[in-house]
């Protein structure tokens, strides 16, 4: 059992901390005097009386069971519960926690975690409020640690249970069921030629400018990329994900320049690495549902700068024929761009049961997009193009909407993606000849995960998707070129790449 404790002490300390989130206050309701953990698969319960114990040594004295445990271990339990319980929280947790009461995103995180830790004595509350108040008295206090936020949490009793993180390993296996047996269906595509794979590292000049846009305070800051050799006069537009940078996606931007586009990678600053540094820092909430405006926005803006001069000023650029690629919300960014239509419905209707089927962590991103999900159709009929690599797109799309896409979609999704799993957020959309099927392909990624599909500017090997995203491109706008995603011969060794779009 102190085997297991060790493996997961990390895991119940930040569902603890998380899910006390979850609580309301009541009156002038006692603190929480016993932590549960349940194990049910293990066939323990462990039950330690908090009340009065302001140490690791206090908590033991009062535990006589746990007294019994830590001599049997020689002293490893507390070790363990001083890891759990004792150890110092981050210094700006507080500030974070007051910056985020109440946001739309923090209430889904714990509506998801509601699921793993109970409180007895209170209702649900996902505001946050609580646990903000109680860890600023701890902090006043003196006990800047969980334990000290438990003796200042009101209720009777803080259950952790484990079976619902084995309920939640089963959902999402099933949510990605679906795509794996695609996958060992079909072919995988034949790898790229070398000497296009490898065209990345050269070929291409970098710049960063900064454009003022008139829905933001700030400028956009811009990477640039542009052919050194001969330009085809194309320009593609590449979007970060949610406290992402440019900088990951530059391997995409450098193969598509190294083979004739110009390229724009902007930074989305409500929502990019910054803003999570401020975040973290206690200077800022997290991003807003505006946000989901915004970021489409950033990119009309980028190509309303070329068609009006002010951008690549002397460059001969076909604005009305524009390629726009994504990463998770940059994905999201990219299919709104290309003319998918934002609905609140189902997010009206899903969001609030951690018990939905098809949930998964996307859908805390998405969930906090409600208020401003009706406001996100932002069509730019000069997108004719796009490329949605793990995109949050199940519930907050009208799937019917698909045939008044003007760009041709290619969603691309990782096998073993847990941050946006391929059934719900990819396969289903397509399944069935579903409107958004119109003409559109899914490629999955067997074995891709949410982070290793990217394509970072320091990154030693060719990007995996690279080839991929340029022959689409290629094809897409009718750029003359060997290499097409109908014509094959942009897949990748390491990571098969299939295209499973006849088998839906």
């Amino acid at each position: 059992m102190i085997h297991f404790f060790d493996r997961c002490i990390d895991g119940v300390r930040a569902a603890a901390l998380a899910s006390l989130l979850s609580v309301s206050l009541a009156g002038s309701v006692a603190a929480i005097e016993r932590l549960e953990i349940e194990l049910p698969l293990l066939d323990v319960n462990v039950s330690l009386k908090l009340k009065g114990a302001r140490t690791t040594a206090e908590l033991i004295e009062a535990n006589p069971d746990l007294q019994e445990l830590d001599q049997a271990g020689d002293g490893s339990v507390s070790r363990l519960l001083a890891q759990f319980l004792t150890a110092p929280l981050p210094e700006r947790t507080s500030s974070v926690l007051e910056q985020s009461v109440g946001h739309p995103l923090l209430e889904q995180a714990l509506l998801a975690a509601s699921e793993l830790v109970k409180v007895k004595g209170l209702p649900a509350d996902t505001s946050g409020r609580v646990l903000s108040d109680a860890l600023q008295a701890a902090y006043r206090d003196g006990e800047p640690n969980l334990l000290g936020l438990l003796r200042r949490v009101p209720g009777e009793s803080l259950t952790i249970d484990f079976q619902a993180l084995a309920y939640y390993a089963k959902r999402l296996q099933a949510n990605q069921d679906d795509a794996r047996a695609l996958v060992k269906q079909g072919t995988a595509t034949a790898a790229a030629p070398k000497s296009l794979a490898e065209s990345w590292s050269e070929g291409w000049t970098r710049s960063e400018i900064r454009f003022a846009v008139s829905h933001r305070p700030e400028p956009l800051d811009i990477t640039v990329l542009t052919p050194q050799r001969t330009s085809n006069g194309k320009l593609v537009v590449i979007s970060h994900g949610l406290w992402d940078e440019p900088s990951s996606f530059e391997g995409w931007g450098r193969l598509l320049a190294a083979n004739g586009y110009t390229v724009f990678l902007p930074d989305h600053p409500g929502s990019d690495a910054k803003q999570q540094k401020q975040l973290f820092d206690g200077a800022s909430a997290p991003p807003s549902s505006e946000e989901l405006r915004f970021r489409p926005l950033d990119v009309s803006a980028l190509l309303d700068g070329v068609e009006a001069g002010t951008l690549l000023k002397g460059q001969q650029i076909a604005i009305d024929a524009v390629a726009v690629v994504g990463h998770s919300w940059g994905a999201t960014t990219a299919l709104q761009l290309g003319g998918l239509q934002t609905t609140s419905r189902k997010l009206k209707t899903r969001c609030q049961d951690p018990r939905d089927p098809d949930r998964n962590l996307s859908w805390v991103l998405q969930c906090s997009w409600l208020s401003g999900a009706d406001q996100g159709s932002l069509a730019d009929p000069r997108v004719r193009a796009a490329i949605a690599v793990s995109p949050p797109m199940r519930l907050l799309f009208d799937e019917s909407s698909g045939p008044s896409l003007q760009a041709k979609v290619l969603l691309v999704s990782g096998t073993k993606d847990w941050v946006v799993p391929s059934d719900p957020e990819a396969v289903v959309p397509l399944k069935g000849g579903k409107p958004l099927a119109n003409g559109h392909r899914l490629v999955l990624a067997s074995g891709g995960s949410h982070f290793n599909l990217w394509a970072p500017a320091d990154q030693k090997e060719s990007p995996i998707l690279g080839p991929m995203i340029l022959a689409w491109i290629n094809q897409q706008l009718a750029v003359p070129s060997p290499y097409t995603f109908s014509g094959g011969g942009w897949g990748n060794t390491t990571v098969p790449l299939v295209d499973v779009t006849g088998q839906l």
